[in-house]
């Protein structure tokens, strides 16, 4: 992270406190962005203190700064702000001079081509060009994207609760199909049965919604907490509580919608069967199925559970698409928070991946400042291999014929190559590989030919490949072509050693001040900090919901069970099946369910969940992120722990099968 100190801004582009009110500090005092706040768990009265060898300075925190362009930890700028005084004390003892030029516009349309303007006007060129829509993809890259990953688990758990409904409606009929029977008999029509029905679900959906609308008006402040810290709340309007009104009313009917459609089985049940059977009366429709007799391999109550769910496939579909759901639930935000914190994930920034990252930019003769290090770098014997990449900007013609800029990383591509999409890296100097974002604003594909404006003069590039970058707007490429140091907004050095990285990090960072050294796991850390710290903590949360959902769905599903086999547990006991080999006829197929579930959960996570994300990350310019999978999470611990949750949900809900005997089944 680079720390700028400014003065507080006349016109526009204000630095506002946590209040969104425009920030005013005396001498002695600074604020302080809201990224350190949360790293460092800043307090108001805190000392700041800057230090080099000439002076000393100690600076009160007296607020926090919202900062619009720099907010995102992807941002590595940091804006700190300081009185006018201070700000002319600190200019002549630290640090190098650096200008930012901003232009706000009457109509944000024309962004482009004021920005063709400016480049034709022949004001200051160098250093990144930042627009409102880069701004907002910044943004969209920290909180958006952790707002996208609970949309989703949203969406399963909306799923989830459907086939959850399901569960409890079929059990219910289940208990009361004598009652339903007699009804029948007596001859209530089906439909005004029905209606009872309905009629309780209305009630229990409406109270249901009703007290769910209004416990999120409260709850939505802690999920929507960091938004509010980096963006503030938005003024208070009638549209707030609308929304939310009429997803709530949406949720509400389509669960009564899908009551309705359960409760159509009502149109199957005939008097004399209800109360002749007392339950639904479903049978194995192959009783020759695996006969008892020719099995030779399993114990013989683990035998009897497995040929209950072939035999009755259909009726166990439902537990099944729960546990594929909660599997699902719990694999793929694990996965995913394996892969941004992975080294690897570097490669979808647009770098290669190496143990050191050297990165030296705004500071006086930053050329001599470059030479001398890759000098350095290549006369140290612990020096494994190194790149250099200089990053310009140069011109392009778009599909329209005018110009615009694009950032190229100049340099070998091939000692730390990307992974690309589609063909490799640039070898010879008319080859250039374009991000995936720019590559589909030009519409160019590997082979053909884009027009970079070079010295002045349009020189043809053939695209050589395509890579993922979710930096810089996703808008960048990379050229075996020599650099343009007027237009170079900075210098990078990739390099793995032979020896201890960290020690080595300490030699570079003092030999080559004021660039910035920091390892590859350093560098994601403070670039996707605050993004992986959220993603944690929704994480655990997507695993404790799956864990409960599966625990609530089992029992309900297990009662329904027993309620239906009631029966032909009574006739086990007589033939002399004890309780324990019952229960573990039932333990056996829920762990059938069970394990079905998770295998084909995982390999979907890894897969359908993977292409999702992807879809996602489509936006910000990474369309083909492959998960870093920890074998240990994804297929040890979390199915082991599911194994033994779904095991102890069953051993308590088949509790109740002890109290059955023949003596129940003779007064049926």
């Amino acid at each position: 992270m680079e720390m700028g100190f400014v003065k507080q801004n006349n016109l526009f582009d204000f630095l506002l406190d946590l209040q969104s009110q425009v920030i005013h500090v005396s001498k002695g005092e600074i604020a302080v962005p809201i990224y350190y706040m949360q790293k460092e768990n800043l307090k108001i009265g805190d000392t700041l203190r800057i230090k080099n060898d000439k002076a000393q300075l100690e600076f009160t925190v007296v607020s926090f700064i919202r900062d619009v362009q720099m907010n995102p930890s992807i941002v590595s700028s940091k804006r700190f702000v300081v009185s006018d005084t201070d700000f002319e004390n600190l200019k002549e003892n630290f640090g190098v001079i650096e200008y930012q030029i901003g232009f706000q516009l009457h109509d944000p349309g024309k962004i482009s081509e004021f920005t063709n303007s400016y480049r034709l006007s022949g004001l200051p060129q160098k250093g990144p060009t930042i627009d409102y829509k880069l701004l907002k993809t910044l943004n969209a890259l920290t909180d958006g994207l952790i707002a996208a990953v609970i949309m989703f688990i949203s969406f399963l758990l909306n799923i989830v609760a459907l086939l959850c409904l399901r569960f409890t409606i079929l059990a219910t009929i289940e208990e009361d199909y004598k009652e339903i029977g007699v009804m029948k008999a007596i001859g209530i029509l089906p439909h005004d049965i029905k209606i009872l029905y309905i009629l309780k679900y209305f009630v229990m959906a409406a109270g249901a919604c009703v007290s769910g609308y209004i416990i999120s008006l409260f709850l939505n402040k802690i999920f929507s907490a960091n938004i509010m810290l980096y963006i503030g709340s938005a003024p208070k309007s009638i549209v707030q509580l609308i929304i939310p009104f009429l997803a709530t009313a949406l949720i509400f009917f389509i669960v009564l919608f899908f009551c309705m459609l359960t409760l159509r089985r009502f149109n199957r049940i005939t008097a004399v069967e209800a109360l002749r059977l007392g339950n639904t009366g479903e049978s194995y429709t192959r009783n020759s199925f695996l006969p008892l007799y020719k099995n030779k391999l399993f114990n013989v109550n683990i035998f009897i559970g497995l040929r209950d769910v072939l035999l009755r496939f259909k009726l166990y579909t439902l537990l099944f698409f729960v546990f594929f759901i909660c599997t699902f639930i719990i694999i793929v935000p694990i996965n995913f928070l394996n892969t941004i914190e992975s080294p690897e994930f570097v490669t979808y920034m647009g770098m290669g991946d190496s143990e050191i990252l050297i990165d030296l930019r705004y500071t006086e003769n930053i050329i001599e400042r470059f030479e001398n290090m890759v000098t350095y770098i290549e006369k140290d014997p612990d020096v494994e291999k190194f790149s250099t990449l200089i990053i310009c900007k140069f011109n392009i013609i778009n599909k329209d014929g005018y110009e615009e800029s694009l950032i190229v990383g100049t340099g070998d591509s091939t000692v730390f190559p990307l992974e690309y999409l589609e063909g490799t890296a640039p070898v010879g100097d008319n080859e250039i590989a374009l991000s995936y974002l720019i590559a589909g604003e030009l519409e160019k594909s590997v082979g053909e030919n884009i027009q970079l404006v070079v010295d002045d003069q349009i020189k043809m590039m053939q695209v050589s490949g395509i890579y993922q970058d979710i930096t810089n707007g996703g808008k960048t490429a990379k050229a075996a072509i020599a650099p343009n140091h007027e237009t170079a907004l900075w210098y990078m050095v990739n390099l793995d050693v032979k020896t201890n990285t960290d020690e080595k990090i300490d030699e570079y960072a003092e030999a080559f001040y004021p660039a910035k050294v920091t390892d590859i796991n350093g560098y994601l850390d403070q670039t996707f900090e605050n993004t992986t710290s959220q993603l944690q903590l929704l994480t655990l949360l997507a695993v404790i919901i799956a864990v409960l959902v599966a625990m609530l769905i089992t029992s309900l599903f297990l009662k329904m069970l027993i309620a239906k086999d009631s029966s032909q547990i009574v006739i086990m006991k007589s033939l002399g099946f004890s309780l324990k080999d019952i229960q573990l006829q039932y333990i056996t197929r829920a762990l059938v369910v069970l394990n079905t579930g998770i295998i084909l959960g995982t390999v979907f996570s890894n897969t359908i969940g993977q292409s999702i994300i992807s879809a996602i990350l489509s936006i910000v310019g990474a369309p083909k992120i492959e998960f870093i999978i920890n074998p240990y999470h994804a297929y040890i611990l979390c199915p082991l722990g599911l194994i033994i949750i779904v095991t102890i949900t069953t051993l308590l809900s088949i509790v109740s099968m002890k109290n059955f005997n023949m003596s129940d089944m003779n007064a049926e």
